[in-house]
């Protein structure tokens, strides 16, 4: 019987923090410059005025529709789908404007992924799989599984949780 796989859309699937960042670069008269913005979070970066002013985006009908994919997500989602149940597990009652574009997000870039595999919820401790790959280290606190943390700018300071930086890592800790 294969083991399951739950697996966070944003940050770890999509790539949403290049969205909020390109967002801020075509802002008027922005602040800082991409490399910046590559190396340190918005929390680093911005005071609250400005920090929420761009998280106030992602509550906008279609900010969810063309997020980049995460470099490698697509093929190692292929790899893991030979060995797991693959699931993916995104926390969209925080943001109500985005469950048709996030559904449809997975249904164009991730077809493998059966719809019935897609969970739109809040709380991800209900979750009974044996891994959840996610970015936010609160949502692997509560996860009664193995948690991997998916490297992203916001949780580099966290060491409670198997850390992987990319897809490439993800594949080599659950395929080998």
């Amino acid at each position: 019987m294969k083991q399951t796989i739950c697996i966070d859309q944003d940050d770890v699937l999509a790539d949403t923090h290049a969205k909020l960042v390109k967002l801020y670069l075509q802002s008027d008269a922005p602040r800082y410059e991409l490399a910046e913005l590559q190396e340190k979070s918005f929390q680093e970066l911005f005071h609250e005025e400005e920090r929420n002013a761009v998280y106030r985006q992602i509550h906008e009908p279609g900010f969810f529709a063309d997020i980049p994919v995460m470099p490698g997500a697509q093929e190692a989602i292929v790899h893991l789908q030979e060995r797991y149940n693959v699931f993916v597990a995104t926390a969209a009652m925080e943001f109500p404007n985005s469950f048709r574009d996030k559904y449809d997000w997975l249904a164009e870039h991730f077809p493998t992924i059966h719809w019935k595999n897609y969970i739109f919820l809040g709380d991800k401790s209900i979750l009974g799989a044996n891994f959840l790959i996610d970015d936010m280290p609160y949502n692997l606190h509560t996860f009664t599984g193995k948690g991997l943390l998916f490297d992203a700018l916001h949780n580099r300071d966290e060491t409670a949780y198997t850390r992987v930086r990319n897809w490439t890592e993800v594949l080599g800790l659950l395929l080998d």
